[in-house]
């Protein structure tokens, strides 16, 4: 299909990392099968991206999962929604895609008695997507939300702030977890999103900078 042809693909070499993890704590089948849902969850956005008429950009295979990106289209910022613009709506409604699918996954094994672990790894990829913290769903949908209510330069700050405070909270809850059931997995989870986490702050710090040369420029016209 074209819209595979021409997509960058970009393998994390860290994913090689987890699969030794998980491998030598015997967790390597549930790991196996959260990838596998995981491969689902993000075909879910892709369907949703194409409906709404956006082309494929980058396929990223992450040691906890895949991430689809889209080229913007520039027509969508022509279109206003209170304090952004459409490609906000459709930012959000693409985030929420994954875990929609997810969830009825779950609420499926229920009625239909599926096996634990299908049920296990779909509400844990729900869960875990829907963390607000950027730039996981639920720190999208975070974003794009607030960017239609307050404008692109609140949005980042409160995107910001709340990934920062969501994910010290998450780690202090993990550690004791991780310290009662000793399990390593959570602990190389955490650290991912650490990682990223940094990287995201780096690039909010260079925002920051961005706009207070924009703000002088504006005051001394």
């Amino acid at each position: 299909m074209n819209i595979f042809l021409f997509m960058k693909i970009k393998l994390n070499l860290n994913i090689f990392l987890f699969l030794i993890l998980f491998l030598l704590t015997n967790q390597i089948e549930i790991y196996t099968l959260t990838m596998i849902f995981a491969l689902i969850h993000e075909l879910a956005h892709l369907t949703v991206g194409l409906i709404l008429g956006f082309e494929t950009d980058t396929f990223k295979i992450m040691p906890f999962g895949f991430c689809i990106e889209f080229k913007t289209n520039i027509k969508d910022y022509n279109k206003k929604v209170i304090k952004s613009n459409l490609l906000s709506v459709k930012k959000i409604l693409i985030a929420f895609a994954g875990p929609v699918l997810n969830i009825i996954i779950v609420i499926l094994g229920l009625i239909y008695k599926f096996k634990n672990d299908i049920i296990y790894a779909n509400l844990l990829l729900f869960i875990f997507n829907m963390l607000p913290i950027y730039p996981l769903d639920g720190g999208k949908i975070l974003q794009n939300t607030a960017k239609i209510l307050f404008g692109n330069k609140k949005a980042n700050r409160y995107t910001n702030i709340i990934s920062n405070m969501v994910l010290i909270f998450l780690t202090i809850i993990s550690s004791i977890i991780i310290i009662i059931y000793k399990n390593v997995a959570i602990f190389a989870i955490i650290v991912c999103l650490w990682i990223i986490m940094i990287k995201e702050n780096k690039k909010y710090d260079t925002y920051k900078k961005i706009y207070k040369i924009i703000d002088k420029q504006w005051n001394y016209l």
